[in-house]
């Protein structure tokens, strides 16, 4: 159990899509063509329907769900990983590879839910958000964060996520938050769909 645990908040009513995050974290691991550390999701579904007096109703919905790595309190990639190299830490429960024991075998990407551990084909070793550690150590605020255009990401203890935000985590495209638990918070809208709905579909599959 992490002696302090931080995590994520997203709102999908502010978040238009802009990818600042997407960039700001790619940019900060130097990322190889291939390689998002945080991706971001375009989530639609609906249709047009003409009626027999030829009005049109319409019940088309989208949103953006922002995706790196969720820190979760149970996290199945550590699990998986053969030499120990992904673990979690005590001390502000993030998520990390330690790349001097990483042999880039792809088994925590292949048991994350989130597609968050990502190959290095080059370096052979594997990539994720870090929750850029090495800032919030010195009280700053993780890049993908500071970057976000529209200020739909906020970051801190979990606790206070939760007190500020509530509780909510199970938003499609997302998995079932049972599964690892994720330290992520995410802001709902009258548009956004549970977990395991089958209204809507990623539609930027290319782009994530």
């Amino acid at each position: 159990m992490s002696d302090k645990q931080y995590g994520f908040y997203f709102d999908t009513k502010k978040c238009n899509g802009c990818k600042a995050c997407h960039v700001a974290c790619k940019d900060k691991f130097d990322a190889p063509l291939g390689v998002i550390p945080r991706r971001v999701y375009e989530y639609s579904g609906g249709s047009f329907v003409k009626g027999t007096d030829n009005t049109v109703t319409c019940d088309v919905f989208a949103y953006y769900m922002s995706v790196g790595c969720n820190h979760c309190s149970e996290p199945v990639c550590t699990k998986a990983c053969p030499t120990g190299a992904m673990h979690k830490r005590s001390s502000d429960g993030f998520v990390l590879v330690e790349e001097s024991l990483c042999i880039g075998c792809g088994s925590c990407a292949r048991a994350c839910p989130y597609d968050a551990p990502q190959l290095d084909i080059e370096r052979k070793v594997m990539v994720k958000c870090d929750g850029c550690y090495e800032r919030v150590a010195e009280g700053l605020r993780p890049l993908c964060v500071e970057g976000c255009t529209q200020r739909a990401l906020d970051f801190g203890l979990i606790e206070d996520l939760k007190q500020k935000y509530g509780s909510e985590q199970d938003i499609a495209p997302l998995p079932p938050s049972n599964i690892t638990s994720p330290n992520l918070i995410v802001g709902t809208s009258d548009v956004t769909r549970p977990s395991g709905s089958m209204d809507g579909s990623i539609v930027n599959p290319t782009e994530v």
